[in-house]
């Protein structure tokens, strides 16, 4: 089997592209800059750039059965318009010309995010259950750029230029991660720092890059898989996240709790000082009571996210 991979040095793409060698494919990677060391010499390698017109895309897809879409751009707003959507309409155009010299279409896995869905349309801790049939209410570039990515994707499906597969991960976390904000939270809990607050019930998404690799080697695996979406978490109430990081931690599990007009309050105030940490975002983000549903994943394909932040902490921390 061949499988041609975008994003290729990106976190969650690195990760995809070792464990699709370990199980025996043939791999391809389109990429503007040298690989990883681990990779060279192990794929073969398409230079190119999603973001130009000019340059050929077919390349990457010739012998390609799978395609994983994995490239995205998190911190630069400016380009994620060129990337996210100009950037998959070139791919989609490549494809469906490769496709119709080869007479069938080749299978694309489009990595996309649960951001599609959208923050609660009443409060950042109204609860929730979320599946792959919610509204899409996307809110800020990234969000609104991937949930247009993945329109143009399953267009083109229904044109039967490709089949498709779209995989929506919560947030994903693993021990390479460059984001800093899930290691704040564990460091915080190992200082004994960490404070609750508001909602008893706010839900932790987090799901472990291991996971995320493994649902998508399974959409781009199985029939079933063909034409679908999927949402993959690991979710789990926030009290459990942060009990269970303290006792690998070694640490006492966080017992207070304050009300939430009080931390906005705080952070409200505290605004002011350059990088003060208590931001309205990550107040969001410790009431929110969301939970996205795996559960068809689970059913149709067989795949279980398992890994928790708990029993990775101690690694997150480099302890």
């Amino acid at each position: 089997m061949h499988a041609s991979v975008t994003g290729a040095s990106g976190f969650i793409g690195r990760r995809l592209v070792e464990q699709l060698l370990i199980a025996g494919f043939t791999v391809t990677v389109l990429t503007r800059r040298d690989l990883p060391a681990g990779l060279v010499g192990r794929v073969n390698v398409v230079r190119g750039d999603l973001c130009r017109d000019e340059d050929d895309l077919r390349p990457l897809l010739d012998e390609c059965d799978t395609l994983y879409h994995c490239a995205g751009e998190l911190y630069r707003p400016e380009i994620m318009e060129a990337l996210h959507v100009g950037g998959t309409q070139r791919l989609i155009e490549a494809a469906g010309t490769v496709a119709e010299r080869r007479g069938k279409p080749l299978h694309w896995v489009n990595l996309s995010s649960v951001g599609a869905y959208g923050p609660p349309p009443e409060s950042p801790s109204q609860a929730r259950v979320v599946t792959e049939s919610y509204p899409l209410r996307p809110v800020g570039p990234y969000e609104i750029t991937k949930t247009r990515s993945d329109e143009l994707v399953m267009a083109a499906g229904n044109r039967q230029a490709v089949t498709y597969t779209i995989v929506r991960p919560t947030n994903v976390f693993g021990e390479s991660m460059t984001n800093a904000s899930l290691r704040g939270l564990l460091s915080m809990i190992r200082k004994r720092l960490f404070v609750y607050i508001g909602t008893t019930e706010a839900v932790a998404n987090y799901v472990h890059v291991d996971d995320v690799v493994a649902g998508l080697i399974a959409c781009g695996s199985e029939q079933a898989a063909h034409n679908r979406i999927f949402n993959i978490s690991n979710d789990c109430p926030l009290v459990e996240l942060v009990s269970g990081a303290a006792h690998e931690l070694g640490v006492p599990a966080p017992k207070v709790r304050i009300p939430e007009i009080a931390a906005r309050t705080i952070s409200a105030v505290g605004s002011a000082m350059p990088r003060f940490p208590l931001t309205q975002e990550r107040i969001n983000a410790l009431v929110g009571r969301t939970t996205y549903s795996s559960q068809q994943i689970q059913r149709e394909l067989g795949v279980r996210a398992s890994i928790s932040v708990a029993s990775r902490a101690r690694a997150m921390l480099a302890l």
